[in-house]
């Protein structure tokens, strides 16, 4: 099993590293803490650093980070898949966050708002202190590699609390040192774009910091990839698409420069194979590596979140229980794999079975006994499915202690191929290859079967385009890739169009079946006609089978009846502002038109 970083290391939540910061004239708020730790004790000492910098991971962990807020609420509604649907609708919660009719209200934004400043003041305290701690520059070697490993990581792990926090509200205050050492904490909105060149100089600073995967010990601390790779996604955000405050969507200034950092920092991971490469198997990434939970020998998971699998709201994820196919009808099954994206997969390619799971569990104790099929208007994600996590049958928690993935190799394969493309008005040799490599290993090594590669600027990038959606779908990404891109609203309305299409069973989709059929009563379900052919059995069922709906009217009546149904240009393309923040920080404004 992976040595689970927040499961083995005391989790160090000291009052002061909270408190530190503010200050008062009213007399009776100066009072001493009666069990706290200060800073001169904190950062003292090389074991006592470290478990402040691991209280700074926390911050990314449980219900309000990457647990289910921030991987499974935000990033969801996109053109292949739809957050939760159903009744209550509206809900001011994660449903109006799915289909773009949220308010400033909504009960899902604070709570991930506060925490990652939270975080943020956490990994300021460190990158403040740990530099000054003697042992920095005049500790024995091994202490002085240490210290330099804990500045590295806190800086990469503030560089992601605020790309989180820009990619979903834009223009945010920023502070860059410790709150104890500011005189002014009700700041104004910080252009994203400055924040973003900051973070982009930490993290090239973390880089020569941080050691490589096989230089320590296996856990989920960062490593020296996991900054390079954190590095390139944020060069393409500056160098992207993003709403303004202005209400219009601009791109960044000079975003052939920041193209070419994320080409470089892709570049540099990809020269080091020994370090990071593909899985030979799609499958294997996620039912051994991310459901698994063992530790992955090629390094295809770069950089993931460390969940502490305390069956906590606090500090674990709820990653197979919110999404993915339900165990004898327990879990929630709120992530919708829309029918449009099914079919985005060639028959052949191996990601379709991994990412689309159109079954139900039916177990006894930790014994599979059957699998229900479910129809296409109801195909849930697979990736995190719970039936590959040990132990994940047994009903009543809901927290399995699965990581959420940050960012995977072939990640780093895809955005080198776009940044390639951009920097040189079309796909070079290696941008080439590097699309290749990701679609080679899709179709288990079968050359023949990838097709040919795309030579011009425009038609390589609708390729990226398609092929991010078929490798990363249900990992976060999708959403703020078409932000980027300025696609976002595009995207959705071709969707709706495809997917009205398809409920009418227009051309092409009158090819597919109606109905498809599944053995009753097997480990399955096995679908005994082809996903890609009319019903070969019209109306009837044959017996020792069971039908379920497939291209069918109810696609209207089901998902087109939430699927981004509010999404409003200029102003979707960020969450608003949680209330509560705009009223205690008289400095602030909302994002347009909220």
């Amino acid at each position: 099993m992976k040595t689970r970083l927040l499961s083995t290391v005391t989790y160090f939540i000291l009052a002061v590293l909270l408190a530190v910061g503010i200050t008062s004239c009213k007399r009776f708020l100066t009072i001493e803490p009666v069990s706290s730790f200060g800073t001169d004790y904190v950062f003292s000492n090389v074991v006592n650093a470290e478990k402040a910098v691991i209280g700074v991971y926390y911050r990314l962990t449980g219900d309000n980070g990457y647990g289910i807020r921030v991987s499974m609420y935000y990033p969801y509604d996109d053109d292949i898949m739809m957050g939760q649907g159903g009744t209550p609708f509206p809900d001011n919660e994660r449903r109006d966050i799915a289909h773009f009719t949220l308010n400033a209200n909504n009960t899902q934004l604070p709570a991930p708002f506060n925490q990652f400043y939270n975080g943020i003041e956490r990994a300021n305290i460190c990158i403040y202190n740990i530099p000054r701690m003697t042992q920095y520059d005049n500790g024995t070697a091994q202490e002085k590699a240490a210290l330099r490993r804990l500045h590295g990581e806190a800086l990469t792990l503030r560089a992601l609390f605020y790309q989180e926090l820009i990619r979903n509200w834009g223009d945010v205050p920023a502070q860059f040192q410790p709150s104890s050492q500011e005189t002014n904490l009700f700041k104004r909105r910080t252009d994203r774009d400055s924040i973003y060149d900051v973070l982009l100089e930490d993290l090239a600073l973390a880089a020569t910091l941080l050691p490589w995967r096989t230089e320590v010990s296996r856990n989920e601390r960062i490593t020296q990839g996991g900054a390079r790779a954190l590095r390139a996604r944020i060069a393409l955000f500056r160098g992207g698409w993003s709403l303004r405050q202005n209400g219009t969507m601009q791109r960044g200034s000079d975003h052939r420069k920041y193209y070419q950092i994320a080409r470089d920092e892709c570049a540099v991971i990809m020269n080091r194979p020994d370090q990071h490469r593909l899985n030979t198997s799609f499958e294997s990434v996620f039912r051994d590596y991310v459901c698994g939970k063992q530790p992955d020998p090629f390094g295809e998971i770069i950089f993931e979140i460390g969940m502490g699998g305390a069956n906590s709201a606090l500090g674990d994820s709820k990653l197979g229980y919110y999404n993915g196919p339900r165990v004898n009808n327990n879990g929630n099954s709120a992530l919708t794999v829309l029918p449009n994206y099914f079919y985005m997969f060639d028959s052949t390619d191996s990601r379709r079975d991994v990412m689309c799971a159109p079954y139900f569990v039916n177990a006894t104790g930790t014994t599979i006994t059957s699998r229900t099929g479910r129809g296409l208007e109801l195909m849930l994600d697979g990736k995190f499915r719970r039936d590959w996590i040990p132990g994940a049958l047994t009903l009543g928690p809901q927290w399995y202690g699965v990581n959420w993935p940050v960012v995977r190799f072939s990640d780093v394969l895809l955005m080198f191929a776009e940044a390639e493309n951009e920097l040189n008005n079309g796909p070079t040799p290696g941008a080439r290859n590097a699309l290749e490599q990701v679609r080679l290993r899709a179709y288990g090594g079968n050359a023949s079967l990838i097709g040919t590669t795309p030579g011009t600027y425009n038609t390589f990038f609708d390729a990226i385009v398609r092929e991010r959606a078929l490798e990363l779908g249900g990992e976060g990404i999708r959403k703020y890739d078409l932000i980027r891109w300025n696609l976002l609203g595009t995207k959705l309305a071709e969707t709706r169009t495809i997917l009205t299409a398809m409920s009418s069973r227009l051309a092409p989709y009158n090819q597919y079946p109606e109905y498809m059929l599944f053995q009753t009563n097997t480990l399955g379900p096995n679908w005994i006609i082809s996903f890609y052919n009319p019903n070969p059995f019209g109306t009837g069922t044959p017996a020792g089978n069971t039908r379920v709906n497939w291209v069918r009217s109810n696609i209207n009546t089901t998902i087109l009846t939430f699927y981004a149904i509010g999404f409003t240009p200029g102003k979707s393309e960020l969450l608003p502002l949680p209330q509560a923040s705009l009223d205690a920080n008289p400095n602030l404004v909302q994002n347009p038109n909220y």
